[in-house]
């Protein structure tokens, strides 16, 4: 058997060379010799990304985030908002001819209530006006909450004792109490000054998951830093402390929205909350509490919507937890 030697193109004799990538042949000539594959790299991902890809991963949540997003696109196109009109023909304020009892047909969906206003006109006319109270309420309530948790976990001191007795004060007060005398004296500016007086008292629970967080936040090196270069309180406060602290404002903002929704309901129905000529699906069910038994779909059609309203934003609230989470395991590509 001839010898076979390995010889550069100026044939001179060498010897193959291993490298972390293969065989590495003088001249850069290496056809015919077996190379190891590239290793490959986890990708890494930032912390946004990564919270997005937790939460997408999150069934429930994107569930949920889907019937909302359905709920929501056929109450405000249905029945239109202001000059801009909806694509169902009745109109809930007007009276229709009464079909039998009033139970639904084709005509009449959601059935027609006891003078024959067109019953799913009215549930998406109550379904805008408490969706808008518990966003309201959810966007007044989280600034305040977070201002206040913030003031007082960093300034500590007179400032916390003040800002923490003044919660402690409105945690005493039985929130339901609270919130119907104040939305009884605020029930002459509409639902407006009822989503105004229902944030106003709601951002206590949120202040105290601020201060907390604040208080951890305040300690880190890149705080001491800054307050070592002469970065003012202020900045210190909502440009570095605050954002790191994100986490925790989005999902309790997302449980108040939620809680909004029930607070609204239960004041409607015992006639502190919306007053007429405005609705709201709490004031639908106080006002044909009485047909339960005889017409239940006056009933059961407004508290399914808050029943599924609540759970989805729940939902939504839980998958965002997990997806802020720091202890969930880093997703690989």
């Amino acid at each position: 058997m001839s010898d076979i030697r390995n010889t550069s193109p100026r044939g001179e004799d060498f010897e193959p060379v291993p490298t972390a990538h293969g065989i590495d042949v003088e001249g850069g000539v290496g056809a015919g010799v077996a190379t190891a594959p590239l290793p490959t790299e986890d990708k890494s991902y930032s912390q946004g990304q990564l919270v997005r890809r937790r939460f997408f991963h999150h069934r429930g949540a994107i569930i949920s985030m889907i019937v909302l997003g359905v709920i929501v696109l056929v109450a405000f196109s249905s029945i239109g908002i202001g000059p801009i009109p909806g694509w169902w023909d009745k109109n809930p304020t007007l009276q229709y001819e009464k079909v039998g009892t009033g139970a639904p047909t084709w005509a009449h969906p959601f059935g027609q209530d006891t003078i024959g206003k067109d019953y799913f006109a009215l549930v998406m006319l109550g379904t805008q006006k408490s969706i808008i109270i518990a966003l309201g309420v959810g966007l007044i309530s989280t600034v305040i909450g977070t201002v206040v948790g913030a003031l007082a976990g960093y300034f500590r001191g007179w400032v916390e004792s003040l800002l923490m007795r003044l919660t402690d004060l409105l945690i005493v007060i039985p929130l339901l109490v609270l919130a119907a005398v104040l939305g009884k004296m605020a029930s002459q500016w509409g639902i407006w000054g009822l989503t105004v007086m229902l944030g106003i008292v709601s951002w206590t629970g949120l202040a105290r998951l601020v201060r907390g967080e604040v208080l951890s936040l305040r300690e880190r090196d890149f705080v001491v830093a800054a307050t070592a270069v002469g970065t003012g309180s202020n900045r210190i406060i909502f440009k570095h402390i605050l954002p790191n602290a994100v986490g925790t404002i989005i999902v309790s903002a997302t449980l108040t929205i939620s809680s909004a929704i029930l607070l609204e309901t239960s004041l409607s129905f015992l006639g502190f909350g919306v007053q007429a000529p405005d609705t709201s699906l709490g004031l639908l069910i106080s006002q044909y509490q009485t047909a339960f038994t005889t017409r239940p779909w006056l009933f059961w059609w407004p508290g399914l919507m808050i029943l599924a309203i609540a759970l989805c934003v729940n939902f939504i609230g839980d998958g965002l937890r997990d997806a802020f989470d720091p202890r969930q395991n880093r997703t690989k590509a």
